[in-house]
């Protein structure tokens, strides 16, 4: 942090999403190096968390940052400003695209995968606009990049360049381009129309006067028209992106795109509409329980799934949708809930997501009904696996616990016991759907594997992927025993607390 002391807060800003910018330029510099592309892609993310770190620490400090860029048209500018919940979401992508480098590494060249100087390219792109999209000061900015984001993702989704790839890249593009065309952008217009401002204010920034019919319909618009959410029945563009390289999956499908969404809903709930407010509105409940339905059905789809991939994929969606849900139940607490649940599910997600890839590099196998007796053979990869589902399924001690914890909460301060009910039927479903792979692996070993097992029997995966999914299975502990620094981070975002408040 102490290595940009001497810089001017909007400095940081700009640097924190031009960095990865820049580094994408030097990707393509460095193409035909392998080593070099690869050390600038480590380099550059790297130099990200370092400003990520010292922003938090400006954050923590009560120093102001921020960054008008350019007036677009009267009263709208390209504008960032710094906020605790941002923070937390610049924390959670600028960390994991280090792991996920190091992983891709592993990766790339273990699948001998073609254009990978592309891949690379296209990977700090997006984390360039997620950069962008965690800092940004009004809707006008996020909405920008947001849609930035839509399109450096999708060469990464069609990466392999199949007949498959191309249509999940199809979906993918129609689905989140439509919506967000749609539905969020016309919210925006008609919230500028009715405010004359888009800029992100502690409380909201509509009052009374405003008609609660109007803004009952612009919360469907918002709910709906933020894709990325895939809230059903806009979710299938996820499941459909599932045809991209498992490193892409990983980050950018089970932390910067899906959580740029629900960060969004998040922030919209927060800061545009305000707890207080939503409270108050028709449709609040209703989008609700048809987050809350998403839980469910997503989690029932999961279990039917063979590939492994399919079922993380419906796994996400399930998870995404209890960000959305805490957002909604407009309480202190749940909303505290929800944003710890994108720093917790991102890394349970992640190493699953690590371990499939893995699993597909060294075993070449996709489906969980040949994974029987894979423990023998890849032992750490397993453990990993394990670790990582637990979290997700929200068990002592792993990261998922807390989230799910202040979600349980928060519902019960809004008394709705119905969530309650469905968060605790999801985290069963989770378990049906998730711990079977680890059991099979290790406990139903295949008829042939009668003899002790040996060091020697293991084939797990390059070291690259070994390191980068110990780093975040260990994420998943670390944020068990000392989930202290994000709480306080979240603390200080306005309006939520991790504290019940009594009100009900």
């Amino acid at each position: 942090m102490n290595l940009w002391q001497g810089l001017e807060p909007s400095t940081l800003i700009s640097l924190s999403i031009l960095v990865p910018f820049i580094g994408a330029i030097l990707v393509i510099i460095t193409g035909k190096t392998p080593n070099l592309r690869e050390a600038v892609t480590l380099t550059t993310a790297v130099i990200l968390f370092t400003l990520v770190l010292a922003i938090t620490d400006n954050t923590f400090n009560g120093v102001a940052l921020e960054l008008d860029m350019v007036e677009l048209f009267p009263y709208l500018h390209i504008y960032f400003e710094v906020e605790p919940l941002g923070v937390l979401f610049a924390l959670v992508a600028s960390f994991l695209w280090i792991v996920t480098s190091i992983y891709a590494i592993g990766y790339m060249r273990g699948h001998n995968e073609n254009n990978q100087t592309r891949f690379f390219c296209c990977f700090a792109l997006a984390i360039s606009s997620v950069m962008a999209i965690c800092f940004s000061g009004n809707l006008l900015t996020l909405f920008i990049f947001y849609e930035v984001l839509t399109l450096s993702t999708y060469p990464l989704v069609t990466h392999a360049g199949t007949d498959a790839a191309r249509q999940g890249g199809r979906v993918y593009l129609g689905i989140l381009l439509s919506t967000s065309i749609a539905f969020l952008l016309l919210a925006i217009l008609i919230t500028f129309n009715i405010t004359g401002t888009l800029d992100f204010r502690a409380g909201g920034i509509f009052d009374s006067s405003q008609d609660p019919l109007v803004l009952s319909a612009l919360l469907v618009l918002f709910c709906y028209g933020i894709g990325k959410a895939a809230i059903m029945p806009f979710h299938r563009w996820l499941p459909a992106a599932m045809v991209a390289p498992t490193p892409v999956s990983a980050l950018l499908h089970a932390v910067a795109v899906v959580k740029a969404g629900v960060f969004t809903v998040l922030k919209v709930a927060i800061y545009i509409f305000g707890l207080d407010t939503l409270k108050t509105l028709a449709t609040t409940d209703v989008m609700l329980y048809i987050g809350a339905t998403t839980v469910l059905l997503s989690s029932c789809i999961a279990m039917t799934k063979d590939n492994l991939k399919a079922r993380l994929a419906y796994s996400t969606v399930s998870q995404l949708s209890y960000i959305v849900v805490g957002a909604l139940l407009a309480t202190s607490i749940a909303s505290a809930g929800a944003a710890l649940h994108i720093a917790t599910h991102a890394v349970g997600k992640i190493t699953l997501f690590f371990c499939a890839g893995a699993i597909m590099v060294a075993s070449h196998k996709k489906n969980i009904s040949e994974m029987v007796g894979l423990g023998r053979q890849m032992p750490l990869t397993m453990i990993a696996f394990a670790i990582g589902a637990i979290s997700i399924i929200g068990l002592p001690p792993m990261a998922g616990t807390w989230s799910k914890w202040y979600l349980t909460l928060g519902a019960l301060e809004a008394d709705k016991l119905i969530i309650v009910a469905i968060l605790m039927i999801s985290s069963l479903l989770n378990i049906a759907y998730l711990l079977p792979l680890p059991i099979k692996a290790f406990f139903n070993p295949q008829k042939e594997q009668t003899t002790p097992w040996r060091w020697s029997e293991t084939k797990e995966a390059p070291l690259p992927i070994l390191i980068a999914l110990s780093i975040t299975t260990f994420g998943c502990l670390a944020l068990f025993f000392y989930p202290q620094p994000l709480l306080e981070l979240i603390n200080l975002i306005p309006g939520v607390s991790t504290q019940l408040t009594g009100a009900g």
